[in-house]
């Protein structure tokens, strides 16, 4: 009997504890539940931008002597980022610095400068902020890289650019040249990040040293799918620097980004790059630079056509004629009729799209005039002529590159800070 009562008590103690150990584990499974819900979806939210994050680096600069890398689209965003109106949602960031006391004392501006409204190329001066009444040094001509005199009075530099994600794209090459003058002068670089448009793919040969130049000064890939926060400390890692001097560097992150985050600039980045569409092709159309086929400048779709007077109109049928306009005020082959084709309705691109440069090369009117010598510069390599030149297909020209592409992703690895 009291073997009974005994085996009784234990089975009901055993259910007991069966009892609340499904109870636990349904209470913890439902606060899983509720904190996964509650958790935000980063797909779903728009990324905000280094420079909106004040609290970030405010206290970073607050009684110190400012410098600031910055051209239009160094912007703080208000309510509604996408906003294109005349009346645009922003405060330019070096007028939110002085209306928040912050001692600016010089800005920086990279090619097209501080405004962005000068050609690509084109030689940028010297000069005062209207609005502000803050020295302009332009970084662009003969003083890529600031001089001692000009950082003499800086404590720290910040830098906030919007980059494109392409290597001949040269805001990468004055952030090397930034950076490397406030190695030597022992002065903090500051980065606002930016989201890169291109982050999403890596494709391109990569860059040989011995054509290094102000469109490409770096070992990497057309589009390096960074961006120029990690890039910067790639740049410091990689010891890329004059010398392998390192410098002291600072990123404040995007929030709520990745690499596959779409993202569209509210600003354009350059005179020639006026829409999300222009943006995506770039990094393709470009090569056309380094040869005597227009990308459109001088009409309104730049970087979205192609064309010159020296293609089959039998093949192209698509024509534009090149005029003065904002960024281009002496557009390549001004006022005359250029055939090739209009892109601005493609699909957005996730590769280097060779076919189109492929496509001219077989159908110009003579084929020892269609490079120039900066075609070299902006593919990093002479390979990529001579291939085109060979008669190589895409498929072929791009296979080639791979073996570069794999070595640097991993470097790229290292330095990633969105994934």
């Amino acid at each position: 009997m009291r073997f009974k009562v005994f085996k009784n008590t234990v089975l009901l103690f055993v259910l007991v504890m069966i009892s609340c150990g499904n109870f636990y584990k349904e209470k913890t499974e439902d606060k899983r539940q509720e904190t996964e819900e509650q958790k935000p979806n980063i797909q779903n939210l728009d990324p905000i931008v280094g420079a909106n994050q004040t609290d970030a680096y405010l206290s970073l600069l607050k009684g110190k002597r400012v410098g600031v890398v910055a051209n239009q689209t160094s912007v703080i965003f208000k309510k509604n980022p996408k906003s294109k109106t005349q009346n645009p949602n922003y405060t330019h960031l070096v007028d939110s610095l002085i209306a928040l006391k912050i001692n600016v004392k010089n800005v920086f501006a990279p090619e097209h400068g501080f405004r962005g409204t000068a050609d690509a190329g084109e030689h940028i001066k010297d000069g005062i902020d209207t609005k502000t009444g803050v020295p302009i040094i332009s970084l662009y001509g003969d003083n890529k890289k600031p001089k001692p005199e000009q950082l003499k009075n800086i404590d720290i530099v910040v830098f906030d650019i919007q980059d494109v994600g392409a290597r001949f794209y040269t805001y990468i090459s004055s952030l090397h040249y930034v950076m490397e003058a406030c190695a030597e002068a022992n002065i903090p670089v500051l980065i606002l990040d930016r989201p890169n448009p291109n982050g999403h793919y890596i494709d391109g040969p990569v860059l040989e040293m011995e054509h290094k130049s102000f469109v490409g000064m770096h070992p990497i890939p057309v589009v390096h799918g960074m961006t120029i926060g990690e890039y910067a400390t790639m740049i410091n890692g990689e010891k890329w620097l004059k010398n392998g001097v390192q410098c002291e560097l600072k990123v404040i992150p995007i929030k709520h980004y990745t690499h596959q985050t779409s993202y569209s600039l509210p600003i354009k980045p350059s005179p020639n790059l006026p829409n999300d569409t222009s943006i995506n092709l770039y990094p393709s159309l470009c090569f056309f630079e380094g040869t005597n086929v227009s990308v459109g400048r001088g009409t309104d779709k730049q970087f979205q056509v192609f064309g010159s007077p020296f293609l089959d109109n039998s093949f192209f049928k698509y024509s534009f004629t090149p005029k003065p306009n904002e960024g281009a005020k002496y557009p390549p082959h001004q006022d005359k009729i250029c055939f090739g084709m209009n892109l601005s309705a493609e699909e957005s691109l996730s590769e280097l799209h060779l076919n189109w440069l492929i496509s001219a090369y077989k159908n110009t009117k003579s084929k020892t005039d269609f490079f120039n010598s900066f075609f070299t510069k902006l593919a990093g390599t002479k390979k990529l002529q001579q291939q085109i030149e060979a008669g190589l297909t895409e498929a072929v020209i791009k296979d080639s590159w791979q073996q570069g592409l794999e070595t640097f992703k991993k470097t790229r690895n290292k330095y990633l800070i969105y994934k």
